[in-house]
């Protein structure tokens, strides 16, 4: 009897290490397929153009040429000056951002706030229908004159409905007894607030923080309506004109030194555009990795 509960067992573990490396083997494999493209950029960015046509796109080199790179630091205080607007940008633009998004959130979330469910269907209404944009671009250029200031780059993405709702399902899963027992201890609601809302919804508030910052540091469209001085263009309309300066420069023009026309640095120059773009996001991701599983998690277990 004992023998073959042994048997049992050794070969229930051995089913157990088996599923285990079946899992690990497809969670590699996805790693891979996550890995490879970024490697496949990095490895276009610093080829020749001339082995790029030739031979195609690999994930070694034939030769390295950093022709790509040199065209787009060429005015490095341009990028420079792109890259400081861009990030005080996204800074300010998502503090500002998600207290905004985080106090209406917060009182739409309230079940003892009177107007909650009209206020909600206003707020979602927005999602569906919208002025159109031409009255936005009036309203933002002409009414307002934000054309040629940093707030331009800020306000109209101030407030995101999606970001709304899904803060609004965060609080709405805090304990409402919690803001309860604040009532009594005699706090007011900013006290409350900020005091007991805030550190408590720190997993959602920081994986709304992310999708702020991804969209005011990709954005490029606010930029190329609002922003006409050089001294703020943001970095991703900075990295398009370059683009588009290489296409012109591909089909009318040449380039200057001793670069020859049929060397431009089209395919390796998109791909150094792309590093140097998503480059400091990659960084920041990771000090808001645990947040945003716990952010993901968050209500999932009852009791």
């Amino acid at each position: 009897m004992n023998h073959n509960i042994g048997k049992s067992i050794v070969k229930n573990k051995n089913k157990f290490k088996i599923s285990k490396l079946f899992t690990h083997f497809i969670l590699i494999g996805f790693g891979l397929l996550c890995i490879i493209p970024l490697l496949s950029i990095i490895s276009i960015s610093i080829s020749n153009e001339a082995n790029l046509v030739d031979f195609g796109y690999k994930l070694i080199p034939q030769a390295i040429d950093f022709t790509g790179y040199i065209y787009i630091l060429n005015d490095s205080v341009s990028l420079f000056n792109a890259y400081k607007i861009t990030l005080m940008t996204t800074v300010f633009g998502t503090v500002f951002s998600l207290f905004i998004s985080a106090g209406v959130a917060y009182v739409i979330s309230r079940r003892d706030y009177k107007y909650k469910n009209i206020l909600s269907f206003f707020i979602f209404f927005t999602m569906l229908f919208n002025g159109g944009l031409i009255p936005w671009y009036m309203l933002i250029k002409n009414y307002l004159g934000l054309g040629d200031t940093l707030l331009a780059l800020i306000l109209p993405y101030a407030v995101s409905v999606w970001n709304v709702l899904l803060l609004k399902t965060f609080f709405q899963k805090l304990p409402y007894e919690v803001i309860e027992s604040c009532y009594i201890d005699g706090a007011n609601e900013f006290k409350i607030f900020f005091s007991m809302v805030i550190p408590l919804s720190l997993p959602g508030l920081a994986t709304v923080a992310l999708f702020i910052s991804l969209t005011y540091w990709n954005d490029y469209w606010l930029g190329l309506l609002f922003i006409e001085k050089q001294t703020l263009v943001p970095l991703q309309l900075l990295l398009y004109n370059l683009m588009s300066n290489i296409e012109y420069l591909k089909t009318h023009g040449s380039m200057p030194g001793n670069i020859k026309l049929a060397d431009i640095p089209f395919q390796s120059a998109r791909m150094a555009m792309a590093l140097l773009a998503a480059g400091p996001m990659l960084f920041v991701f990771p000090f808001f990795q645990k947040y945003f599983v716990k952010g993901l998690t968050v209500g999932s277990i009852k009791g």
